[in-house]
This record gives C-alpha cells, structure tokens and sequence, in this order.
C-alpha cells in the first residue's frame, strides 16, 4: 500500500486532501501540530469509511523534531505521496508589519517545505515513484493588500516546485504545485461575503475543498505521471 502524508492536515482544504487520498486506497498520515483532536477525529472518520489512516504530530518549523517523526515513518519503507498543505496566515500591511509576523508565516509554508520534504526524497527516489504536490494561494500569483508575508512564503514554492521537478524528473517522481482561489473554509467565511465573491469570481462562488481535494488525487495517481513542474491553479477562472 502506497504510503501517502498530508500537512496542516486538520484545515478544511487538508481534512478533504486527507479522506480524498484515502478513498483513493492510499495509507494516510494525518499530519497535526496543533487541534490533536481535530486530527484524531479525520483519521477516526477516514477508518470508518474502511481507509486506512493515523495521526503524526511535529511542528514543521522544527527541522530536527520533524527529521525524528519522519525517520520514524521511514522504518517501514518510503513514503511516496506528500501533500505539503501546511500554512498560515498573520495578515498586515507591510509598512506596520512586525518581523515576527513575517518570519513566521515564511518560516511555515516555505522553510517547513524543506523540513518535510528533503529527509523524505532519497527514501522515495530509491523506489523510483513519488508524488510531491504543495498547496499554495492565488495571493501568490495576483498578490493581496495585506498579505506580503503570505504571498512571498507561498510564491517561494512555485519556484522550488519547478527546481526540485527537474531533479526528480529521471526517477519517476512528480513535483507540482496548486494554487487555489477562495475556497469555503471557517476561515474565509468572514473574510469574502457572497457580494464579494461574486466580484472577484467568475464563476460567482466559492470552490470547495472537494474539488481541491479531487485534483491533488489525481496528481497523486499514475494517470498524472507525465505533469510535472507545473503550478496548477483552482479559482473559477480568476486569473
């Protein structure tokens, strides 16, 4: 059984990555630092629907806790799928913006993607098949008032998906990167009124994370083997 990990695993995007691969046939990490509950709760819902799934804590910020963890999973043999979703938001303008804020939110999305990924690589290079798919934003290609920190941090993984593409491209191994737009989440409830969502969405509706869920799926399957490098973005015709 294909052996699949999924960060930030307990967002609304991540719960739907979590149960989409798991349908799938795949063993899922559901991967938490914080809401352990949240997290315990997906992988309890992903084994009642007959999947197969349990939860892994580590602060993906932390490079040596994190090497520990995954050194761990890597007893049993290399873990093939990766789903680097983990992230966060600390908005401010940048003129008032603290460095705190913008270390942190980089330190999560972008150097927590070298932390996850790089001890995984030569484990999964050695079976000569992987996937590796990191989430980012549409705020990462249009940019947003507010959200420097964020859309540097996520930008930065376009350009490390094209790089680390090129070097697995030999080993079997895809490497690509989905952008999405508003997606329905807790967090974004507050923040895009349906006035708003029908200004800036063609479509005139938010996404859901089913359908963000679909397309890493199928990124993640054999019928994606020849898509690598690629930033695939997931808006209802935004940009």
């Amino acid at each position: 059984m294909i052996r699949a990990l999924v960060t930030g695993a307990s967002g609304a995007i991540g719960v739907a990555i979590a149960h989409a691969l798991a349908e799938e046939g795949y063993y899922v990490y559901v991967h938490a630092h914080g809401q352990s509950s949240r997290a315990e709760a997906i992988a309890a819902e992903i084994i009642a629907r007959n999947g197969s799934a349990e939860v892994v804590y580590f602060d993906v910020t932390d490079a040596v806790e994190t090497r520990r963890v995954l050194g761990q999973l890597l007893e049993a043999g290399a873990l093939q799928v990766l789903v680097n979703n983990a992230g966060i938001h600390d908005d401010g303008v940048m003129p008032g913006m603290r460095l705190e804020q913008w270390s942190r939110v980089i330190d999560v999305s972008l150097n927590g993607f070298f932390n996850v990924t790089q001890p995984l690589l030569l484990p999964m290079i050695r079976t000569r098949w992987g996937r590796i798919i990191n989430i980012s934003s549409v705020t990462a290609i249009t940019g947003n008032r507010g959200q420097t920190n964020y859309a540097a941090a996520k930008a930065g993984l376009h350009g490390a998906t094209r790089s680390l593409a090129l070097e697995l491209a030999s080993r079997g191994i895809t490497v690509n990167t989905i952008a999405p737009g508003i997606i329905v989440s807790p967090a974004t409830e507050g923040v895009f009124p349906q006035d708003a969502i029908e200004r800036l969405v063609p479509m005139k509706r938010a996404g859901r994370p089913e359908e963000v869920a679909d397309l890493v799926a199928f990124l993640a399957s054999d019928r994606a083997g020849y898509i690598s490098g690629q930033l695939i973005s997931i808006n209802g015709g935004m940009i």
